[in-house]
Order: structure tokens, then C-alpha cells, then sequence
């Protein structure tokens, strides 16, 4: 549990007893922590292990290396859930930089390496059509020297808006041509067919060479049939 203190306690968030102290646009709340069904995918079982791979090659590392993740954290602050700046230990930015090269299908790196800058980029266009098994997502020009994680939701009703612990990320591949991706084979392996008039959501992110992201960029889209 994390909690935030002023003159008294101001914020809270995480888990203590059987609840959980969260945040909406309606304010602080409690909810009774529910405890989801695991059900060991593939895709789970591989993101563990590339943690395990991660947290062993940590440990295998020299003390200059060690020391050169954490002069490069010092460049990667990060705003916590409360809104405050903070800066992540040199263990967190060797595993997050290098669990995002390990989905752009790059090999670990054992020291921080010179980052190109991340582009601003904004979605254009989302759309899923299950006639035509098609989801069509469209960004403004990134450029050809990065890499890109297509995100996705699986359907949902019309009213759900949180969706940040529903994104699965389905697609990572280099971008080299026009900023136009096509997702269904990789949404339908994942999540099965369309459910004709729900939401889904689809979310970008775009990687550089040394592992730094962008923010997530998301769009609703409302599945049609034709």
C-alpha cells in the first residue's frame, strides 16, 4: 500500500487488509479487493520468464554496470500515482529498457546505450469492421528508425472507461513504411472474433533503441459489421 501524508493522510493508494484504496474523477474511494482468476497463459508465462531472464542478468552484471543503469535512471524520472516525480533505481531501468528491447525482439543490453529521440505522434484514425476481419489503425508520421507496440482491450460493453489493466500488448514490429498497422490475426489469436457493437480499445507506443517509451496513445473503437 502507498499512502501519501500531509498535516494528515491526503492519498492513498494499494491494498491493506481485504480492501484497496483507489482513485476516479469522482475522488477517492474503497472497493473490496477481489482476487482475479489466474489462468497461466502462454502470454503470461512468457512475460514472467523474460523478468526471471531479467533479474538473473541484473545479478550477473559488473559493479560499472550496475553503476551506469543507475547514473542513466537519474535521467528517467517518472511521475508516481500521486503526481509527484520520482526516480527509478538503476535495477528498474535496466529492466524496463530492456524488457521493451526484448518486445521489439532486441537482444539485452548491459549498459544504457545512446537513446534517439522519441517522436510526438498522435493517432489519427482506429477502426474495426468484423466483416472484413480488419482492425485499421492509423498515426501521424513517426519515422523509420523506431519500433512499435500495438496494444489492445478485448470487447467491451458501451460504458466501460477504465481500461488501463485491460490493454494486452498483441503486436511490436519496426516502423519502416507509412504509419498504418493492421491487427486482426494478432486480436483474434489473442482475444477470438469480434463482438459485433462493443468497444474495444487499441492503444500505441513507440520504442527506441535504448528501450525509452513513449506514452501510450489510446483511441475507442466501436466494432461494425460492413
Amino acid at each position: 500500500m502507498k499512502i501519501k501524508f500531509g498535516a494528515i493522510v491526503t492519498d492513498g493508494r494499494g491494498k491493506i487488509g481485504g480492501h484497496v484504496l483507489a482513485k476516479n474523477r469522482s475522488g477517492n474511494y474503497m472497493r473490496t479487493k477481489v482476487t482475479p482468476v489466474n489462468p497461466q497463459t502462454t502470454y503470461q508465462q512468457t512475460q514472467r520468464a523474460a523478468l526471471g531472464t531479467l533479474s538473473s542478468g541484473w545479478s550477473g552484471l559488473t559493479d560499472e554496470q550496475r553503476t551506469s543503469w543507475d547514473a542513466a535512471a537519474q535521467t528517467h524520472q517518472r511521475t508516481d500515482i500521486f503526481g509527484d516525480l520520482r526516480t527509478p533505481t538503476g535495477k528498474n531501468q535496466y529492466t524496463g529498457a530492456n524488457k521493451n528491447r526484448l518486445n521489439s525482439n532486441l537482444p539485452i543490453i548491459s549498459v544504457p546505450i545512446e537513446s534517439i529521440p522519441l517522436p510526438s505522434f498522435q493517432i489519427i484514425s482506429a477502426t474495426a469492421n468484423s466483416d472484413v476481419q480488419q482492425i485499421h489503425i492509423q498515426t501521424s508520421d513517426i519515422g523509420s528508425d523506431f519500433y512499435v507496440q500495438i496494444w489492445a482491450t478485448a470487447p467491451m460493453s458501451q460504458g466501460t472507461s477504465f481500461v488501463k489493466n485491460k490493454l494486452r500488448l498483441l503486436k511490436t514490429m519496426q516502423q519502416t513504411m507509412m504509419p498504418v498497422f493492421e491487427l486482426y490475426p494478432e486480436y483474434e489469436a489473442r482475444f477470438g472474433t469480434f463482438t459485433i457493437n462493443s468497444n474495444i480499445v487499441v492503444g500505441v507506443v513507440i520504442v527506441n533503441n535504448a528501450g525509452d517509451t513513449t506514452v501510450m496513445q489510446t483511441s475507442k473503437v466501436l466494432i461494425i459489421n460492413g
